[in-house]
């Protein structure tokens, strides 16, 4: 029993009373059609009890900040090791948050760079110098003119918790008097109480006289006691000044006169204060308020040019506008964009002279006299002084747009920390390099060996980190990407890299599809490292539905025969070649291995030649200024390697061109980029996987327009009408009918401080989001409680006979999702199944024929049959007569293209070009395409 992981009698959520035995230290594969419960007895149960007894084993004291977690409902488990999940949950939506926060190695490239990096003057470019005494004396005269009254301080600490008793009694006791809290002066001998809690900086006045030279060697003793106290850093300033100047015995600027902070690991990181640009705070961007979301330039002042400004011509802020173009003898009459140069850049910027207006109100008439402040200044001082968060929003998703910072040139740091370089590369442009590159770099790098005592073991781990990440398929990401901006799949293979590096054993780890964004090229890498960690005395269980990963296992444990209600049973558990060679009946997984069942060629009716959209000079991050070609009223695939630029060309580029042409968009594109061909498009549309609403409330149901019709049903029963209940009654985002307790979530939320925060179900109407009077309503015997309740299969014989209804309820059948609820909240739907509701929401539209659709990877959380449902719902669009753009790297989709455009030839710097345009047969033809090879081996496969 102990080379097992026994679960007996698993009942989460569909699980059907399974028993299942999974042999440890292996890597074991659970697959099955979607929603048939693979990540229930995965993720729910499996790794959803081993969280729960490793957190028992903590002390009552550290359970308390956790919260009890729930005990899955299953009877057993048995020889269950500590268990870690790698899911496909985004890393973070922080804006500070990048690849190499996450992973841990820019702190290790922070420390690296100051330890053996070599600073240099931000100013000059100088290598910089330590300065002895006589220099920093010298300095002090240069800098402050002859009679200046001067504080010398020693700094103490800066930004700092901590109470500083004993700090401040030892000075206090080596005879100082003075010294500067948080930029107050206190006696010595006063009793100081600081606040343990909070930051402070603490500066010792060592002395204060006149700059003159018969004081050169009191100065000297000042400094040099300054010196001493202040471990090598002394602040000069004039008395009752802000402004101090830093003298430094360890580096300084001898041409410039530049002392630099001290070179520490915390002047590198831009989430902390002495790190990062001042502009940006960190951020390597600022918004920025556009002139051409601000002013629509077609429109007189009169008609409404200014966006931002409401309201009559009778308005104090009109007559100032109407006003400043009559002084500067122009018309309000006339379009924005006929006004000269100077007026427009008055009425946005503001006027130097005074404008003379006179306004009259219904009580008091007066004169004003004032230069006029200008739109966009008047915003921008709107933007920083308004305290509400709801004005900054309308501000920044209204007329501000994101650009790079222009101090830091979207580097991040100050430009002291930019100037300390390692074999002539700062850490920002460091960052910058593909995790391959920088693998290569470190390499290179040669110490002294005094630098290797130092380093040595730092290098190490780095070189280590940056190979698993090589390993793992992220050759081509680099560590200042945003960690917003990854896939699912690929925050979560970095997680699995950092995991390998941490060298547990006896674990075991659960992942959620790891293939996610994978190329089939790619699929190498990542099925040696998922053996690498089984290999370090592991269990490693991996919820999945790619053949070469499926094919590499030990075992495989497939959930089915069906999804939702008609899954949740063990097909079949057992060794992987077993089940290849002999599949059961039921295993619809193991008809798909042996070859019985494919994804079969569908062709679609032709649309004729309905022209191309020609995009020309994409030049988007790797792009290398490409010209691209989509044809419309097809089934389009983008493919390539990861990183190859993809997501680049289709998401970046394609989508906000064309997103400017046919609306407002307030994303900036490459000014270079022309579109052609864009005439014969209505819409664009993105189908992503972004959630469906980030709260309980938002589900299936309200998302496609259902629970409207419903609702309209419930309120035309006999009961509802006789108690006068309306449409109203029955919706849980108002109050009325839905129960207070919970405000209609049916859970409610508790805040864990610094863990997520817990939903839990409600107490009073114990998560059927209405009060009693409002269930009491029944519909054909079930009530609005009971319908949310139901499946989208039950529903759909349920209403039947109900047209409208059975119409939405059919498409979310098409597209797979049969099984999730109605009500499912939408937090607890997986990005594919989020996707999927959107494309059935889009089908159930009246179709223009003209609309172009983008999705970027629709197959995520899909079976090889659930697949073969999704290319037939993608085919009905384009047989509508829209254009269907997919990025994909999943072979069976790609096959059922009309066109495919092939990027790469690699990923990162060694991408960003077409590598082949056509169908699928002539990409397959093409031998330098890594698509093609895995084409190739699809359309004529080797028995």
């Amino acid at each position: 029993m102990d080379r097992y992981i026994s679960v007996k009698g698993a009942r989460v959520h569909n699980l059907k009373n399974v028993s299942v035995e999974i042999p440890k230290n292996s890597l074991t594969i659970i697959t099955g059609l979607s929603g048939s419960g693979k990540s229930s007895l995965a993720l729910d149960t499996i790794y959803a009890e081993g969280q729960r007894r490793y957190l028992e084993s903590l002390s009552t004291y550290a359970r308390q900040f956790l919260g009890e977690l729930k005990r899955p409902d299953v009877e057993s488990i048995e020889g269950l090791s500590p268990a870690i999940a790698i899911e496909q949950k985004t890393v973070s939506h922080n804006p500070r948050s990048t690849v190499g926060t996450v992973t841990e190695i820019h702190d290790h490239l922070r420390i690296l760079y100051a330890r053996v990096g070599i600073p240099h003057c931000p100013s000059c470019g100088r290598a910089v110098q330590r300065q002895s005494l006589d220099e920093i004396v010298e300095g002090i005269f240069k800098e402050f003119s002859e009679g200046s009254r001067i504080a010398i301080y020693s700094p103490i600490c800066k930004e700092k918790k901590g109470e500083y008793k004993k700090e401040l009694e030892n000075l206090r006791k080596k005879g100082y008097v003075r010294v500067e809290i948080d930029d107050h002066v206190y006696d010595l001998e006063e009793d100081l109480k600081l606040d343990k809690n909070k930051r402070h900086t603490i500066s010792l006045v060592v002395d204060r006289l006149k700059v003159e030279r018969e004081n050169a060697s009191r100065i000297a003793d000042s400094v040099e006691m300054a010196l001493h106290e202040g471990n090598g850093f002394v602040e000069i300033g004039l008395i009752d000044a802000k402004e101090r100047k830093i003298f430094s015995e360890n580096f300084a600027c001898p041409v410039c006169g530049i002392s630099l902070p001290e070179i520490s690991p915390k002047i590198f990181s831009f989430n902390n204060p002495f790190g990062a640009c001042p502009r940006c705070h960190g951020l390597g961007y600022t918004m920025e308020f556009s002139r051409d979301l601000v002013v629509n330039e077609d429109l007189s002042v009169l008609k409404g040019s200014f966006k931002a400004i409401s309201g009559s011509q009778d308005s104090f802020t009109m007559k100032m506008l109407i006003r400043v173009i009559e002084s500067l003898g122009e018309s309000p009459d006339k379009p924005f964009k006929d006004l000269r140069e100077d007026v427009k850049n008055a009425l946005l910027f503001g006027t130097i002279d005074d404008i003379t207006m006179k306004y009259k109100s219904e009580k008091l008439t007066y004169e004003l006299k004032r230069p006029y402040e200008g739109v966009i200044n008047n915003l921008q001082r709107r933007y920083q002084e308004t305290q509400s968060e709801e004005m900054r929003y309308w501000m920044e998703s209204s007329f501000m747009v994101q650009q790079t910072c222009t101090q830091c040139n979207g580097q991040r740091l100050r430009p002291e920390a930019l100037a300390v370089t390692l074999k002539d590369r700062n850490i920002a442009s460091v960052s910058d390099m593909t995790i391959q590159e920088l693998f290569d770099f470190v390499q290179e790098i040669h110490l002294t060996e005094h630098q290797f005592e130092i380093v040595g073991e730092l290098m190490g781990e780095i070189e280590k980190r940056l190979k698993f990440l090589v390993d793992v398929g992220l050759d081509y990401i680099t560590l200042s990407r945003y960690a917003m901006t990854l896939s699912g799949g690929e925050s979560q293979r970095i997680r699995l890299a950092t995991q390998i590096g941490s060298g547990l054993t006896g674990v075991t780890y659960v992942l959620d599809e790891p293939t996610i964004g994978l190329h089939s090229r790619d699929n190498d890498r990542l099925i040696k490292t998922l053996k690498n960690l089984r290999d370090l005395g592991n269990t490693v269980i991996v919820v999945e539905h790619d053949e070469e990963v499926i094919r590499s296992s030990d075992y495989i444990v497939d959930v089915g025969p069906g999804a939702g209600v008609h899954g949740g049973e063990i097909v079949y558990q057992g060794p992987t070649q077993r089940l290849i060679e002999d599949p059961p009946e039921r295993s619809l997984t193991g008809k798909y291995l042996k070859g019985e069942c494919s994804v079969p060629r569908l062709e679609v009716a032709g649309n004729g030649d309905r022209g191309w959209l020609t995009i020309k000079g994409a030049s988007r991050n790797n792009l290398k200024n490409i010209d691209v070609a989509f044809p419309l009223g097809r089934f389009v695939t983008v493919t390539g390697v990861s990183g190859s630029g993809k997501s680049s060309l289709v998401m970046d580029t394609v989508y906000p061109s064309l997103k400017n042409r046919l609306g407002n968009s307030k994303n900036p594109v490459n000014t270079e980029v022309s579109l052609e061909g864009w005439e014969a498009i209505d819409n664009v549309i993105v189908i992503d996987q972004s959630p469906i609403g980030r709260t309980p409330r938002s589900n299936p149901a309200t998302y496609t327009g259902l629970f409207d019709f419903v609702r309209d049903l419930f309120s035309k029963t006999q009961e509802a009408r006789a108690r006068g209940y309306s449409k109203g009654r029955f919706s849980f985002n108002v109050k009325g009918g839905r129960c207070e307790a919970c405000q209609g979530h049916g859970m409610i939320k508790i805040e864990m401080q610094f863990l997520p925060d817990v939903y839990v179900e409600c107490d009073v109407c114990k998560g059927r989001r209405y009060n009693k009077e409002t269930l009491e309503i029944k519909y054909r015997g079930r009530s609005i409680s009971d319908v949310l309740n139901m499946t989208v299969e039950e529903a759909s014989t349920f209403f039947e006979r109900i047209p409208v209804l059975n119409r939405i309820l059919e498409l979310l059948n098409d597209v797979g999702l049969g099984y999730i609820r109605l009500g499912q909240p939408a937090t607890t739907l997986s990005g594919g199944e989020a996707q999927r509701i959107k494309l059935a929401s889009e089908l159930k539209k009246k179709s223009t024929g003209s609309t172009f659709y983008i999705l970027d990877e629709p197959t995520t959380g899909l079976h090889f049959d659930d697949v073969s449902k999704l290319v037939k719902v993608l085919k009905r669009l384009v047989e509508l007569g829209n254009t269907v753009v997919v990025v994909e790297h999943n072979m069976d989709v790609i096959k059922n293209a009309d066109y495919i455009i092939d990027l790469g030839p690699e990923g990162g710097a060694r991408g960003g070009e077409v590598v082949i345009s056509g169908t699928p047969e002539e990409v397959a033809e093409t031998r330098f395409s890594h698509t093609g090879y895995y084409l190739r081996k699809l359309l004529n496969p080797v028995r």
